[in-house]
């Protein structure tokens, strides 16, 4: 018993190894210096977001406080995932430690999954901005956006800390090798020597309920949209309605194209291989647009912003 005990201990895995992009590792340097200034312009421009929405008290609206806390997901997000990618392009240092990696894997899921519903929740807000505009005062005020948040954080909480440990309590006992460059349920999965049956459909019911749940939400709230921009009677009003929810269209197609392709696969082996690059959309692509698709054709913003650096100058 003793040696069985020593022999198990011998092969459980302590450390999992990252591959990141080998194909493209001899652009190591290069790689490094676009991906932190990504990183960098990311961050900052998410900040910048948060910043105004808390600085400008005109700002303080359902809408901006929505869009606010998708900016902090956002830069939480990514500073999970960008800095080991940066450390494996320029240092070439692939290895994560086993709970660096489970937490890792927690923290992408949780905050992906929170993005999404907070997609869903903005749409909601479009939905009653357009269609119900009278009513949209009355109804999506301060404490109706408070506890929309917390709605959409509660079930995720659980949901997600009752699928983890089926994960977490997995045998790992052979290959390490991670072919991504962070740490996923999937890939944690595919690796386990543990029977993973009933764990892949857990992940897969887990993470097709986070993207179906949101998506149907915004189905029916940019249908609706769609239904009452077309009963306008003049196209000026029809372009107005339509500019107002264009940007959050354009990431919501950036968000859920790539992680329906990443996600969306019963077993997970099949995706394993494929996924990198779509990954990277949602990880370094889309937070670095985020800022720019929101605020490029938003006058309150681009008011707030000016207000702001004429106070800046006048001290």
């Amino acid at each position: 018993l003793e040696r069985r005990t020593q022999m198990k201990n011998e092969t459980t895995v302590q450390e999992f190894i990252l591959e990141g992009f080998p194909a493209v590792q001899h652009l190591g340097n290069v790689l490094f210096l676009v991906h932190l200034l990504a990183y960098l312009a990311s961050v900052m421009g998410n900040t910048l977001i948060i910043t105004i929405t808390w600085a400008d008290h005109r700002l303080q609206t359902p809408m901006y406080i929505l869009l606010s806390s998708f900016s902090f997901c956002e830069c939480v997000f990514i500073s999970t995932v960008i800095p080991k990618l940066l450390v494996i392009f320029l240092l070439g240092r692939q290895t994560i430690p086993f709970t660096d990696c489970l937490t890792q894997a927690f923290f992408t899921l949780f905050l992906g999954a929170t993005i999404f519903f907070l997609m869903a929740a903005m749409s909601f807000d479009r939905y009653l901005a357009i269609c119900k505009p009278l009513h949209y005062p009355s109804i999506m005020n301060l404490r109706v956006c408070f506890l929309l948040l917390y709605f959409v954080l509660y079930p995720l909480y659980w949901s997600v800390l009752k699928g983890f440990p089926a994960v977490s309590q997995l045998s790992f006992c052979g290959p390490n090798v991670i072919p991504h460059f962070f740490c996923d349920l999937g890939s944690l999965i595919h690796l386990s020597c543990s029977d993973t049956i009933s764990t892949e459909m857990l992940a897969f019911g887990l993470t097709s309920f986070i993207l179906f749940a949101s998506l149907m939400i915004t189905i029916i709230a940019y249908s609706n949209i769609i239904i009452t921009i077309m009963g306008l009677p003049s196209a000026k009003e029809r372009q107005k309605a339509f500019s107002t929810c264009s940007s959050h269209l354009i990431v919501l197609s950036l968000m859920y194209g790539s992680c329906v392709f990443i996600y969306v696969k019963p077993n997970q082996r099949d995706r394993l291989d494929s996924n990198r690059e779509a990954a990277l959309v949602n990880t370094v692509v889309t937070p670095l647009l985020n800022p720019v698709i929101y605020t490029l054709r938003n006058k309150q913003v681009h008011q707030a912003l000016r207000d702001a650096l004429s106070r800046v100058k006048l001290q």
